[in-house]
């Protein structure tokens, strides 16, 4: 044997095998990363309550009801509560204090308007609402001997809402806010409530631009039926509705001014903050 190849055969045999190791090594994949903890899963919507109980409170410039100051022009604190059920039933009260009725004969003495209704909601397709309930307003107080009819009034009432827009009806089934005879008497409104801006800034919130136009009218006492209508808006602010609206009608100011000399009937400014829990 070659006494050169006998000596370098060792060499190259393990340079061969260092070789062959060494590109193994490489070829061998790193080992892999730890996987990363899996995100915990979103927790469930809490399911929507049977019940939903709401509260409001509020001050005003003036009560004005279908476009007539209920308050000879002078401020009102006003507030409710609601009961709803998911299903679309509800019930609630709401309360003011008010003037007109001694404001049109000072032997009466009843300062408040206290309301209690009721109804029940469907949702219908394409974002329609029907809304059918019951109305009673009461006016709690004391009044002279033969003084009839009280004011105590119960409608029934049709709303369909569609978004910012509502069409409804109110129709009485007794004598009407103390006019005699007026069983039968009928109030058509349109209202929007647009939100223009659903948050301003952390201060400010949503801003909704407000619109209404009715029509009142009185079974056996004609004279006295009008048409009123409104515009305004509201912001809310720190978590207070602040809000102003312009009303006025076209009611007869001879039989809407008071023994005051205000005509309760005409243009009105009034302003309010409110707040609901």
């Amino acid at each position: 044997m070659n006494q050169k190849l006998r000596l370098h055969t060792p060499v190259a045999a393990a340079s061969l095998a260092a070789l062959l190791a060494g590109s193994a090594l490489a070829q061998t994949p790193p080992p892999a990363a730890p996987a990363a903890p899996a995100a915990p899963a979103a927790a469930a919507p809490a399911p929507e309550p049977d019940w939903t109980f709401s509260a409001n409170v509020g001050l005003y410039s003036q009560y004005i009801f279908r476009g007539i100051s209920q308050t000879n022009e002078k401020p009102a604190v006003q507030g409710g509560f609601d009961l709803s059920h998911k299903s679309g039933f509800y019930v609630g009260t709401w309360a003011s204090n008010i003037s007109w009725i001694s404001d049109g004969n000072p032997d009466a003495s009843a300062p408040l308007e206290w309301d209690f209704y009721g109804g029940y909601k469907w949702s219908l397709p394409q974002d329609f609402v029907l809304d059918l309930g019951v109305l009673y307003y009461w006016y709690p107080g004391s009044y002279p001997a033969g003084y009839s009819p009280k004011p105590n009034t119960t409608e029934l009432y049709v709303a369909l809402n569609w978004k910012m827009l509502q069409v409804k009806d109110s129709y009485s089934v007794d004598n009407t806010f103390g006019f005699p005879s007026s069983s039968g008497s009928n109030y058509i409104e349109g209202n929007l409530n647009w939100d223009v801006v659903d948050k301003v800034n952390d201060t400010i919130g949503k801003v909704t631009i407000i619109g209404h136009v009715g029509h009142q009218s009185y079974a056996s006492n004609g004279a006295y039926s009008y048409t009123d209508w409104k515009g305004g808006f509201s912001f809310d602010l720190l978590g207070v509705t602040l809000g102003m609206a312009v009303t006025g009608t076209n009611g007869s100011s001879s039989l809407y001014t008071n023994r005051f000399g205000n005509n309760i009937a005409g243009t009105q400014v009034v302003g309010w903050a409110q707040k609901t829990f």
